[in-house]
């Protein structure tokens, strides 16, 4: 494949050895990437529009990374974020997620596992492509929840919801499968195309996130419920289907 035609990425890394490292295995899968180490210029990158995906460090000279992540989401809420750090901590991840980030990697990692989320997110690109390209409006319905598949948007009763892409893909795939029960590790493999243990709290925190955002309370869902000693299902309100 033409380096034009790859899915540019932009990679966000002030240790010079690990950035070097990173690009050299990604350029592989195949993937354009651009590198940047300083936090005020990565943010004007990633606002640019010119990048498929971005590789986000969080401590960074300038600007940290939070905060060019809250920065990006709010223009772009479909650009897939991967944010990358050496804090390790669940609070520290939970809030890489609440910022926006559609995944979450921990110094140190394997090339193996970065490029298998990489991948999971093109993939993710790809099939969105598929869709846009598509002539037939498909929507998801539910007990006044509308999620149309190809303008990538969701509306509660007339109501606008704004969802980051991942929270889209977790919903699509609870709204076609009502009343099924699936763990974390399973909505891993579905929906971000891994399961590593000790990632769990990915799922977790996205369901949090949607919930706050579709639920009158959410602290008693009517939507996404828990299935005690397993993971999660979406209720069976009514048939919630696909059509086209």
């Amino acid at each position: 494949m033409d380096q034009a035609d790859c899915p540019h990425l932009l990679l966000v890394e002030d240790d010079k050895q690990l950035a070097d490292m990173v690009c050299q295995h990604l350029r592989s899968l195949p993937v354009k990437v651009t590198h940047c180490d300083n936090g005020d210029e990565a943010c004007r990158l990633a606002l640019s529009g010119d990048f498929d995906l971005v590789l986000l460090d969080l401590m960074l000279p300038g600007m940290n990374g939070l905060d060019i992540c809250y920065a990006v989401r709010q223009r772009y809420p479909l650009l897939p974020i991967i944010m990358v750090t050496a804090l390790d901590s669940e609070a520290d991840r939970v809030m890489g997620l609440s910022q926006g980030s559609d995944d979450y990697l921990v110094k140190p990692f394997s090339i193996r596992e970065l490029k298998a989320r990489v991948q999971s997110q093109l993939r993710r690109l790809q099939a969105m492509a598929v869709v846009a390209n598509g002539s037939e409006s498909r929507e998801l319905k539910s007990d006044g929840l509308v999620l149309d598949l190809d303008a990538r948007s969701c509306h509660l009763h007339d109501r606008e919801i704004e969802l980051t892409a991942r929270e889209f893909d977790l919903l699509s795939h609870f709204m076609r499968h009502p009343g099924r029960a699936f763990s974390r590790g399973q909505l891993l493999d579905a929906v971000w195309g891994y399961n590593y243990e000790g990632y769990e709290h990915t799922v977790n925190s996205h369901i949090n996130r949607l919930r706050m955002k579709l639920e009158a309370n959410p602290g008693k869902p009517r939507f996404i419920l828990t299935v005690w000693g397993l993971g999660y299902k979406f209720a069976q309100v009514e048939a919630a289907g696909a059509k086209g």
